[in-house]
C-alpha cells in the first residue's frame, strides 16, 4: 500500500500545490441518499507525495480550491469525478488528461478500469476491495485511506507512458481533444427541461397523460434539487406514470393511487393536482420516436461499416470513434453538432459520414 498524508485542514495544502504543475487526482462521494453527489475524500498525487484530503472538515478551504481547480488534473474516466468537483466548488479545473480516453485511443479495451490500466503498463495488481465503503463516516478508517491513496499511485506514471505512445502514433492531440470535451459544464447541468426522459415507463404515454407525466417529473427533479433527496425518494417512477394514468382530480384521488403516500398528499397534494389541471392546456400531440424505418436502418450500417474500417485502421475500438448511439442521432436526429464532425473525428471519418448522408 502507498504511503500518504491526510490533509484535515485543506488551506495547509496551498503551497504544495502552488509548486506543482500537473498534479494526479482521484475522488471518494456517495450518492445513495441524496440527489447531489456528496464529496467525501479528494486524493492528490504529486511527483513525490500523495495527499488524501478531507473535504467534509470544517476547517477553510476556500484558498485550496482556488489552487487545486488552477493545476492540470490527470483522472481516470474523470466525468464523475468532474461532476462532483463541479457540484461541489460550482467551479472545473483549468485542464484535464483521462488516462482511459487515452488508453482507448492506444488500442486498449474501451472503458478500461484503473485497475486494468495499471496493470496493462506496469503488471501490478490492483484489488478493489473497498468499493461499498461508506467515505461520510468519521474518522475514516486507515485501509479505506489507503486504498483511496493507491487509486492514484500510479496516475502521473502512467501519463507518462501513455503520451509517450500517444505522441509516437501522432494522436496525443487527440486525448487532449477528448479530454478536454468532458469539462463541458452542460454534461452536469441539473435541470427539469428534460426530466421526463428520466422517468422509466414515460417513453410511450400519449396526449394528455405524456402531458401530466412530463409537468410531474419536472416538478419531481425542482423538488429533488431543493431537498437535495434523489428523485425516487420524492416519487417513484412507477407512482408517477399512475398519476399520469389515472390523471386524479381530488386529493382523495390522488390518495387512492397505490404507492402514493399519505405525507406526499399532505405536503404537496394541492400542487400536483394544479400540474395535472394544467397539463390539459398542454401539448397533447407528442408521439414517441419512430423507429428507424429500413432506409434508415441501411444507412446505419453503412455508417459502422465505415466507421468500423477505420478504427481498424487505427487499431482501436470501433466505440472509442463513434459509437452506435451517435451515429443513429446523426441519421435520425438530424445531430450536425455530433463530435463525429468535429475535431480529428472529422478529418478522419467526418466528411465520409456526411457524404453518405
Amino acid at each position: 500500500m502507498p504511503d500518504f498524508h491526510l490533509v484535515e485542514e485543506p488551506d495547509a495544502l496551498v503551497a504544495v500545490l502552488r509548486e506543482q504543475g500537473r498534479i494526479g487526482v482521484d475522488t471518494e462521494f456517495m450518492r445513495e441518499r441524496t440527489f447531489f453527489a456528496q464529496l467525501c475524500l479528494m486524493q492528490i498525487a504529486t511527483p513525490d507525495d500523495i495527499w488524501c484530503v478531507d473535504p467534509l472538515s470544517d476547517r477553510p478551504q476556500d484558498a485550496f480550491w482556488a489552487e487545486l481547480l488552477g493545476r492540470d488534473w490527470v483522472l481516470h474516466s474523470a466525468r464523475q469525478d468532474i461532476e462532483v468537483v463541479y457540484q461541489t466548488a460550482g467551479a472545473m479545473p483549468v485542464s484535464i488528461f483521462d488516462t482511459q480516453v487515452a488508453a482507448g485511443l492506444l488500442g486498449l479495451p474501451v472503458q478500461i478500469g484503473y485497475a486494468g490500466l495499471v496493470k496493462a503498463l506496469f503488471d501490478v495488481e490492483i484489488h478493489k476491495m473497498h468499493t461499498r465503503a461508506d467515505w461520510s463516516r468519521r474518522p475514516l478508517r486507515s485501509e479505506y485511506l489507503s486504498y483511496a491513496a493507491e487509486d492514484v499511485e500510479y496516475l502521473l506514471p502512467a501519463v507518462e507512458i501513455l503520451t509517450e505512445r500517444l505522441n509516437a502514433r501522432g494522436r496525443l492531440d487527440w486525448a487532449v481533444e477528448d479530454s478536454r470535451r468532458l469539462l463541458d459544464p452542460a454534461l452536469y447541468e441539473a435541470g427539469d427541461g428534460r426530466a421526463i426522459d428520466r422517468v422509466k415507463g414515460a417513453r410511450n404515454l400519449r396526449g394528455r397523460k405524456r402531458a401530466a407525466a412530463a409537468r410531474l417529473a419536472a416538478w419531481r427533479e425542482v423538488e429533488a434539487i431543493k431537498r437535495d433527496r434523489p428523485r425516487q425518494w420524492i416519487m417513484r417512477d412507477n407512482v408517477l406514470i399512475d398519476i399520469a394514468h389515472r390523471l386524479p382530480g381530488t386529493e382523495s384521488e390522488l390518495a387512492d393511487v397505490q404507492g402514493v403516500p399519505a405525507k406526499l398528499v399532505k405536503r404537496a397534494g394541492r400542487r400536483l393536482l394544479e400540474e395535472i389541471a394544467d397539463s390539459a392546456r398542454d401539448d397533447g400531440d407528442y408521439r414517441p420516436p419512430r423507429p428507424p424505418n429500413e432506409g434508415q436502418k441501411a444507412l446505419l450500417k453503412q455508417m459502422q461499416a465505415k466507421v468500423a474500417g477505420c478504427a481498424a485502421r487505427l487499431g482501436i475500438a470501433a466505440e472509442t470513434l463513434a459509437s452506435k448511439r451517435e451515429l443513429s442521432a446523426v441519421i435520425i436526429a438530424g445531430d450536425r453538432r455530433s463530435r463525429l464532425f468535429d475535431g480529428w473525428r472529422a478529418e478522419l471519418i467526418g466528411e465520409e459520414l456526411l457524404a453518405l448522408l
